[in-house]
């Protein structure tokens, strides 16, 4: 039997062909038929570019109809797609490519002189274009190839893509997603969430991240549904989109922005019927003022990049801000002991594990972080701090690693701090996160200056350009005499956290 997702998805689609999968606002639109026939051409093109079955492909492109279908194509012919945050600088994409050796990279048209310079440091054989209307040097290839008619056959635990997640080393970590990971996860939320052919998602997250690829595409297609492609969260779009939309996917952000605008109303969002949170935690304020001025209760929900999603709190019955809800259908959750692994009574805190088919295959060669986190009894280890209440719903209150989720994006500290100690006349720094009320968490730094350097906040900011994806930036930068300290050496961050955690209040 062939387990390659998108086998499922072309059922699906070939049953819904004649109707919308993809609406763009400037009238850039798929039927899935449509939709498919693209796809296979652009399955034909990776194949002529000696893409096999397993071959990794990396994509840094803008957000667009057809960097959907090419993630589709890759599935199709077997590829591993590997996507990129478009905010990443040369340098990081250097990483990347080193490390997962694909055998195509596709970018931006603009971008094409650097990736290729890229390309040939890292010996990524192949790089083509892809443009946000069609254009580019990969849509061309795709329309002069002959189309993939077939559906390569894939096992279970056949890798369907790899996320790059880092780890507070600051070195990236290549999650392996599989097949079954992918479907498993996107049937069970399809139906936990209710979605059928009428739905309409109003999309509006970056498709470089496990929620706007995974979460938000996968289900559509799983649904039959159609979605409204946005190229980014705009209040003004999305306000209007709700007059044909059905259900919108967001980040904190997307619901203390709308909360803004006096338009946001019952009538306003009464063709809607859902609106889910996630990627960084919800207030309860957030939640509350939403209900208020809707009627409509915010679904938050968990997930990573390694597990997809794990719980959300329900569809029909109590959505409890602050909270992310129950287990998902066949998925498995413990609160341990951070160090014994073992389970703790119910309403205390400890490590959050997960065990499921939604769980990882563990992380691309690197056998040993595979074993700390992923255990032998299948149990994945999140680094969240979590308890589960009376009620079996689960509390996020805090994470073991120094991870800072701003605006949805995870910000690893040890990286961030590496660039800023290597400028002129900072002796050390520490990164840390503290609340803001757009973003969640605003990444701050504070420095140390070597004896009689001359640094201030816009400089170190500045230097910081062009080294650093713009989400990884410190918004903020403070400057102190030291760094406080335990008895080992090891730097406080809670401290620091407690001494700036009111910065943003106003922001």
């Amino acid at each position: 039997m062939n387990h390659n997702l998108f086998e499922s998805f072309a059922r699906r689609m070939t049953e819904r062909k004649e109707h919308d999968f993809i609406v763009t606002p400037e009238g850039r639109n798929y039927t899935y038929g449509e939709a498919l026939e693209v796809t296979a051409q652009l399955a034909g093109a990776l194949i002529e570019l000696g893409v096999k079955p397993g071959d990794r492909v990396a994509v840094q492109v803008d957000k667009s109809p057809e960097a959907i279908l090419l993630y589709l194509a890759c599935l199709q012919m077997g590829g591993v797609y590997l996507p990129l945050n478009t905010g990443y600088t040369a340098g990081e994409i250097g990483y990347f490519l080193g490390n997962a050796e694909p055998t195509l990279f596709v970018c931006q048209p603009d971008a094409l002189e650097v990736a290729r310079e890229v390309a040939r440091e890292t010996a990524c054989p192949n790089v083509e274009t892809l443009g946000t209307d069609s254009t580019g040097s990969l849509m061309v290839r795709a329309r002069e190839s002959a189309a993939c008619n077939g559906v390569a056959d894939r096992a279970r635990n056949d890798l369907a893509a790899i996320l790059y997640t880092s780890g507070t080393t600051g070195r990236s970590k290549g999650a392996m997603l599989t097949h079954h990971n992918l479907e498993s996860n996107s049937r069970t939320l399809a139906e936990v969430w209710r979605f059928t052919e009428q739905d309409r998602l109003i999309h509006a997250l970056p498709i470089f991240h496990t929620h706007g690829l995974f979460v938000a595409c996968n289900v559509i297609l799983m649904a039959g549904a159609s979605m409204l492609f946005l190229p980014r969260f705009d209040v003004d779009t999305v306000i209007e989109a709700f007059r044909e939309g059905t259900t919108l996917m967001g980040v904190p952000t997307f619901y203390t922005r709308l909360l803004q605008d006096d338009r946001l109303s019952p009538e306003l969002t009464s063709n809607m019927r859902l609106f889910t949170s996630g990627s960084a935690p919800l207030t309860a304020e957030t939640h509350q003022e939403f209900y208020r001025r809707t009627g409509h209760a915010i679904l938050e929900r968990y997930g990573m990049t390694e597990t997809n999603m794990n719980t959300s709190n329900p569809y029909d019955g109590e959505r409890i801000a602050g909270t992310v809800g129950l287990p998902l259908p066949g998925v498995e959750i413990r609160i341990t002991d951070p160090d014994t692994h073992t389970p703790l009574p119910r309403g205390e805190i400890g490590m959050l594990e997960v065990r499921g088919p939604n769980v990882f295959r563990g992380y691309w060669r690197m056998p040993e972080k595979t074993r700390e986190e992923l255990l032998d009894d299948g149990f994945f280890v999140t680094g969240d701090l979590a308890l589960q209440d009376e009620k079996e719903y689960i509390h996020i209150v805090g994470r073991d690693k120094d991870l800072v989720i701003s605006g949805g994006f995870n910000v690893y500290p040890k990286e961030v701090e590496q660039v800023i100690d290597e400028m002129d006349g900072v002796l050390e720094s520490a990164v840390i996160g503290v609340p803001h009320p757009d973003f969640g968490e605003g990444v701050t730094a504070v420095v140390v200056p070597e004896t009689g350097a001359s640094l201030d906040e816009a400089g170190v900011l500045d230097a910081l350009k062009g080294r650093l994806a713009k989400y990884k930036q410190p918004k903020r930068v403070f400057f102190v005499e030291s760094l406080p300290r335990n008895t080992m050496g090891k730097v406080q961050k809670n401290q620091l956290r407690e001494t700036y955690r009111v910065i943003y209040q106003d922001a």
